[in-house]
C-alpha cells in the first residue's frame, strides 16, 4: 500500500470525490483548499463541495437519462458525493436536488473524519512543486488567476474562459400562494418528491411580453475586458435567452406544458415561472432557469413583476462567475494526466466537463487512476459505453477540429448525454419495428442497460477492483 500522500489542489466536488476515492483505497491524501484563507465571488461558506449555481444534480432516471446513468455508476463506485446527495435530497420532481448546506457540511465532515485525509487551508498560487510527486489539480471554474497563469505557462496554451450565471433565491414566505401553486410538470414524482415539488407562477400573454421586454431593456453587468467570451449554453442568462427571440423563454425555462393552474384550472397559462425548493427546511426557493447578469436593482424590479412574486424577498440575487478550462484533448492523456508533466493530473470542470455530477465523476476517475498508480498498477479507463467513459472520451479525445486558417479549436465544455455514447442496436419487439418516440426511448434504455452492465464489469476487473481501506 502506498505511503506517500497524494496532494489534491481544490476542495470542490471533484477534489472532494478524488480525495475520498484515494483514501478509501488506502492512499493518504493532503487536500489543499483556498477557502478559509481566501474566498471567491461565488462561494458563501468555507465548506468543501459547496454548490454555488444550483442545488440540482438533475435527473435521477437511470433508465432513459444519461445523467441518471452517471448517478448510478457513481453509486456503484462508492461515491461520497452521491452518498451525501442522497442523504440530503429535497423534493424536485424527477430531479435529484439537495439541501446545499446540509450536503456540503456532510462532505466536509466525512473527509475531516477520514484517518487518511488531511485538509490544509491555503492558496496554492503556483504549480505544485516536483517534490510533491503525484498531484491532482481540481480547482474548477474559479481557479485563482495566479494558478491559472502558471497552468498556461506550463502547457504553452491559453485556457479558454466563459461565464456561468447563477439564479436568485426567494424566501418562501414572501411568495403569494393565492396566485402561485405547487405542481411538478406532468405531476411527475421523483426521488423524495410528491408530484407537487415546484412552485408555479403563471403569466398571460400580455404579462409575458411585458416581462420579456423588461428583461431585454434591463441594466446588465458587462465585462468589456472579456468581449467575445462565450456563455455556456446550458447556463445562459435569462436575458440572453430573451434576446434570442420573444418566444424563446416560453419554449425553454418558462414553458407552460404539463401544468394546470390550481386556482383557475380552465385557463391555460401562456408562460410559467417555476421555483424549486433550495433547502431542507423549505424556506428558500430557487428560480429555475433564471440565472442572470441583470444588476441587482433591476433583478428586484423585473422579477417582482412575475405574478406571485410581487412582494418577493430575495435571499440571494443572481450573478456571474468566470469559468476556466483546459484544451484537454490536446493537453491531457486518457487518464487525465498532463502529457508534458505526467505527475500532474486534472479533474473536474477545469478539464472541460460541465455540471456538478459530471465534475464529481471526473474527480472519482482521477482518484481511482491515481490510487492504482500509487500501488504500481495501471487502471484502464472505463469503456466509452459507460457514462463515465463517454464523458472521459469527450474530455481527452473529443473535438480536435481546427478551422481552415489553422488554429481555432472547437473543444467546449459538455454535460454528459447519450450523444457521447457509441450507438446501440435496438432489437425489434416481437417482430415490430420501432419508430419515432418509441425508438428513441428504446435506444436510451438499451444504452443505459449496456452502460451499467459494462461499468459493473469494469469495477470488478483487475486491477480496477482496488482494495479499500479497512471498514
Amino acid at each position: 500500500m502506498a505511503n506517500d500522500p497524494i496532494h489534491i489542489v481544490g476542495g470542490g466536488l471533484a477534489g472532494s470525490e478524488a480525495a475520498w476515492q484515494l483514501a478509501e483505497c488506502g492512499v493518504p491524501v493532503i487536500l489543499h483548499e483556498m477557502r478559509g484563507t481566501r474566498g471567491t465571488d461565488a462561494h458563501k461558506t468555507d465548506d468543501l463541495a459547496e454548490l454555488v449555481c444550483s442545488n440540482s444534480f438533475r435527473s435521477d432516471d437511470a433508465e432513459t437519462n444519461a445523467v441518471g446513468v452517471l448517478h448510478a455508476e457513481m453509486r456503484l463506485a462508492g461515491s461520497l458525493i452521491m452518498r451525501c446527495a442522497d442523504a440530503h435530497q429535497v423534493p424536485a420532481g424527477g430531479a435529484l436536488a439537495v439541501d446545499r448546506e446540509g450536503f456540503a457540511q456532510a462532505v466536509t465532515a466525512a473527509l475531516a473524519a477520514h484517518p487518511l485525509v488531511t485538509v490544509v487551508r491555503e492558496e496554492i498560487g503556483t504549480l505544485p512543486p516536483a517534490e510533491w510527486g503525484s498531484t491532482i489539480i481540481a480547482t474548477g471554474p474559479l481557479t485563482a488567476e495566479r494558478l491559472a497563469e502558471a497552468i498556461r505557462a506550463e502547457t504553452g496554451a491559453d485556457a479558454l474562459a466563459f461565464f456561468d450565471a447563477i439564479a436568485p433565491i426567494v424566501h418562501f414566505d414572501t411568495i403569494d400562494m393565492n396566485t402561485a401553486w405547487f405542481q411538478s410538470r406532468y405531476d411527475k414524482v421523483g426521488p423524495g418528491g410528491t408530484g407537487k415539488d415546484y412552485i408555479n407562477c403563471p403569466m398571460d400573454r400580455e404579462q409575458y411580453e411585458a416581462f420579456v421586454a423588461a428583461l431585454v431593456a434591463g441594466d446588465k453587468t458587462e465585462f468589456r475586458e472579456w468581449e467575445g467570451t462565450p456563455y455556456f449554453d446550458g447556463c445562459l442568462p435569462i436575458e440572453v435567452m430573451a434576446e434570442r427571440g420573444p418566444e424563446t423563454l416560453r419554449h425553454g425555462p418558462m414553458k407552460p406544458m404539463g401544468l394546470t393552474n390550481a386556482h383557475n384550472p380552465t385557463v391555460k397559462a401562456y408562460a410559467v415561472v417555476q421555483l424549486r425548493q433550495d433547502n431542507a427546511l423549505g424556506t428558500l426557493y430557487n428560480m429555475v432557469g433564471f440565472q442572470t447578469k441583470l444588476k441587482y436593482a433591476d433583478q428586484v424590479r423585473v422579477f417582482r413583476t412575475i405574478p406571485g412574486l410581487e412582494n418577493a424577498e430575495f435571499a440571494r440575487l443572481g450573478g456571474l462567475h468566470r469559468n476556466t478550462y483546459l484544451n484537454s484533448p490536446t493537453l491531457l492523456d486518457g487518464t487525465l494526466r498532463l502529457k508534458n508533466r505526467p505527475s500532474l493530473r486534472f479533474a473536474g470542470q477545469i478539464t472541460g466537463c460541465e455540471g456538478y455530477v459530471e465534475s464529481a465523476s471526473v474527480g472519482l476517475m482521477a482518484g481511482r487512476f491515481t490510487a492504482a498508480e500509487a500501488r504500481g498498477q495501471v487502471v484502464a479507463p472505463p469503456p466509452q459505453t459507460t457514462a463515465m467513459g463517454a464523458l472521459l472520451a469527450h474530455i481527452t479525445a473529443g473535438h480536435l477540429a481546427s478551422d481552415e486558417e489553422g488554429g481555432k479549436r472547437s473543444f467546449q465544455p459538455m454535460n454528459v448525454n447519450f450523444g457521447l455514447f457509441p450507438p446501440v442496436e435496438v432489437p425489434r419487439e416481437e417482430g415490430k419495428r420501432l419508430r419515432g418516440k418509441e425508438k428513441t426511448i428504446a435506444k436510451k434504455r438499451a444504452m443505459a442497460r449496456r452502460a451499467l452492465a459494462d461499468f459493473s464489469a469494469w469495477l470488478a476487473a483487475e486491477p480496477n477492483k482496488l482494495p479499500v481501506a479497512a471498514e
